[in-house]
């Protein structure tokens, strides 16, 4: 059942970004888009709002699902499905997601944390290292 009510809220969270162009949940500055993703077992498409950070040409999203000790749903999906589109300020952009790793991961996790004090906490509640998904243009 919280999981049917999750889905619903983050459903309509989805809906109401992309009419409004922005609503809560976003980063300091507002920052918010929209995820279009297809899952990876189930074939549905399913769309997240997700707070992003600018870096270079890509929009960097965070799998921290507020420091749980397992990654969100949608990190799997673009794992497996890694071509998409997100929809940022009502407008459609189709990118490629392609995981952080190594020193450039690290450099832009800090660069996150001091930006957004929350993410250091998240990163205390969980033994995983939490992903960073660059989302960049497709040619």
């Amino acid at each position: 059942m919280a999981n049917g009510l999750m889905r619903l809220f983050t459903g309509i969270h989805a809906k109401l970004v992309k009419a409004t162009g922005k609503l809560g949940g976003g980063t300091a500055d507002g920052s918010v888009l929209v995820l279009r993703h297809i899952g990876a077992k189930s074939g549905k498409v399913r769309e997240t709002p997700l707070m992003f950070y600018n870096e270079g040409g890509a929009r960097v999203v965070i799998a921290s699902m507020g420091g749980a000790p397992t990654n969100p749903g949608w990190y799997h999906n673009l794992v497996a499905n890694p071509e998409t589109v997100i929809t940022v300020d009502r407008a459609q952009e189709a990118v490629r997601a392609r995981e952080l790793v190594g020193e450039e991961r690290d450099r832009v996790w800090e660069r996150i944390k001091a930006t957004e004090p929350r993410f250091a906490g998240y990163e205390k509640k969980t033994d995983r290292v939490m992903p960073l998904i660059a989302l960049e243009p497709r040619a």
